[in-house]
């Protein structure tokens, strides 16, 4: 049966699994999910859970994108990092017993897959490779808060921390004679909140990137034209 947004599927037989993260469990273990989980869709610009929020459960995104926050007691925001589909949303506060330490919206209608928190302890506990890939992404959450306190504590100007986030926003990208070419499905607001400066030296930044060009985003599609000056920035 379709859902709205034309979102659909089951863990156990879901197409659209891949081999990572919760979605790389054996068929026993993703049966077995399957009866303790309650599904919905939810549409683009979605509040899942908000910072501070008591942690109910986790949210496994199964379709869609995410986009994870922090906000300040001034008001600023800093997006952390975006989450895809097969990542487990709120797991942190769920294993330590705290609220939730960001806020989660969707970033584009998304299909994702509520469990109550006493009841995906129990599953951890009776299921070793749902433990392993709650260990593994606990890991890789830690790894990635890393590198973002790397590029933001570390660049030495505004133009460093953009080429780099540009550099990983296009690191699947499809590579065509030298120029890179994929979607950025973020606004210059939202580039800026990822990167710790302003909405306004997004806009100067690109469009400088723009006239060299080294650059070029119109709308979500993002083109690199020459990856090494951008690398060279990253690297100052």
């Amino acid at each position: 049966m379709k859902s709205p947004y034309g979102l659909s599927g089951e863990c156990h037989a879901c197409n659209r699994r891949s081999s990572d993260f919760f979605c790389a469990l054996s068929a026993t273990s993703l049966k077995a999910f399957d009866e303790i989980k309650h599904p919905a869709v939810f549409p683009e610009d979605a509040v899942i859970f908000v910072e501070g929020q008591i942690a109910r459960g986790i949210f496994l995104l199964c379709e869609g994108q995410a986009k994870l926050s922090t906000t300040s007691r001034e008001g600023k925001t800093l997006i952390l990092r975006i989450a895809n589909a097969g990542e487990m949303l709120g797991l942190h506060a769920i294993i330590t017993g705290n609220p939730y330490e960001l806020t989660v919206e969707t970033m584009r209608p998304s299909r994702l897959t509520f469990v109550e928190r006493n009841d995906f302890l129990r599953f951890v506990k009776q299921h070793n490779d749902a433990c392993l890939q709650t260990a593994r992404q606990i890991s890789r959450d830690c790894q990635h808060a890393y590198d973002v306190v790397r590029s933001l504590g570390l660049a030495h100007s505004a133009s460093g921390k953009i080429a780099k986030f540009l550099l990983e926003s296009a690191a699947d990208g499809l590579v065509t004679n030298g120029i890179v070419r994929t979607t950025l499905a973020l606004t210059h607001e939202e580039i800026a909140q990822r990167t710790g400066t302003s909405r306004e030296t997004i806009t100067r930044i690109l469009s400088d990137f723009r006239k060299r060009n080294i650059v070029e985003l119109k709308g979500s599609r993002l083109t690199i034209r020459n990856k090494m000056a951008l690398e060279r920035m990253g690297a100052a």
